[in-house]
């Protein structure tokens, strides 16, 4: 179903569906949707609605047009959107999209971390947390969402393993057959890895349905796919919106707290969880950051000696074996199986 009164959209959409052989009911506001919201396979909602049926579940994607900005974001997460569409640019995913929800498939989990102030530790604890449930015996892929962030790869010593990076999936369309991509990636630490190249080579532009496309077939390929998303607008925008839950890392200081509090309004309306980076004795504990940015404390992230160096060697892995670490991602697996994974 898609509720709209702006009949740009609606044709957009009409073609759409029609290409994937569904069937489509339109409506103009929530009003008329009312009846018709919990029964139908997917509910899409035009740019121009501003309320909801009471009591209804969220939309499953919100549908604009190219050149409204950024108040497609905020509008999708004001409404509660699981998903942003912005046409015709995204026209194939939206179609992929909804012929899987007419036959869904199960899929894993995929959570996305990123820090709520520069240098927080995000990319240390998505190493650290995809190391811990690989060694438990799940499949795992680690996904570097951050093209600015000089190669995932390299904090894993793994910039010579053979496999496919970002770039090469540049030019990639539509559909991704997901054991095909498990199968070109390469592995470190017992999981799998997609990265950007940790090179001085300019990075390539990578469009966002092609991001939309690789985590699709890494949410049907893999038990638990876990996001390095970084911190820009792009990468936020990019991978956050289809992340199924979020952990925010952010250090124990207040300054720490009031930028991750600002970070929030960026983020899409998925159950968000923080973890504080800290230590024993702190002038601010985790509980009071936690309660000051407004998030559920999920895990306490220690400050674990010889990080920094480790991560410019390439020893992150052998850092994640320590045990203050194990503690640190038990209980971060302890969210995932509470999420069936």
């Amino acid at each position: 179903m898609l509720v709209t009164g702006f009949d740009v959209l609606r044709s957009e959409v009409e073609r759409i569906v029609a290409a994937t052989g569904g069937e489509l009911r339109v409506v103009a506001d929530a009003t008329e949707a009312a009846p018709f919201w919990d029964s139908a396979a997917a509910v899409l909602v035009g740019s121009d609605v501003r309320e909801l049926p009471p009591r209804r579940r969220a939309p499953a994607v919100l549908v604009g047009l190219s050149g409204e900005g950024d108040s497609l974001w905020h509008l999708a997460t004001t409404l509660g959107a699981e998903r942003v569409a912005v046409l015709p640019d995204a026209a194939t995913w939206l179609a992929e999209y909804l012929s899987r929800a007419d036959s869904p498939e199960a899929g894993g989990l995929v959570v996305g971390l990123t820090g709520g102030c520069g240098g927080a530790g995000a990319t240390t604890a998505a190493i650290w947390i995809a190391q811990a449930a690989a060694g438990l015996g799940a499949r795992v892929l680690l996904v570097d969402g951050d093209a600015w962030g000089g190669g995932l790869e390299l904090a894993l010593a793994a910039e010579e393993s053979a496999g496919l990076r970002w770039p090469d999936l540049a030019d990639a369309r539509g559909s991704i057959n997901p054991e095909q991509l498990s199968d070109a990636l390469p592995v470190a630490g017992g999981f799998s890895f997609l990265s950007w190249p940790g090179s001085r080579d300019r990075a390539a532009v990578v469009e966002p349905s092609t991001v939309a496309g690789v985590l699709d077939a890494a949410r049907r390929g893999y038990e638990l796919v876990v996001v390095d998303i970084g911190r820009g607008t792009e990468p936020l925008r990019n991978f956050a919106w289809d992340c199924d839950r979020l952990l925010i890392v952010v250090p124990a200081q207040l300054k720490a707290a009031v930028a991750t509090a600002r970070i929030l309004q960026e983020l899409p309306p998925v159950e968000t969880s923080l973890v504080v980076r800290g230590k024993a004795g702190a002038a601010l504990d985790a509980g009071l950051i936690a309660d000051s940015v407004g998030l559920p404390l999920q895990a306490v992230l220690p400050e674990v000696r010889g990080t920094a160096g480790a991560t410019e060697q390439g020893r992150l892995l052998e850092v994640g074996q320590r045990r203050n670490v194990r503690r640190f991602v038990s209980s971060v697996l302890e969210l995932f199986d509470e999420e069936g994974a």
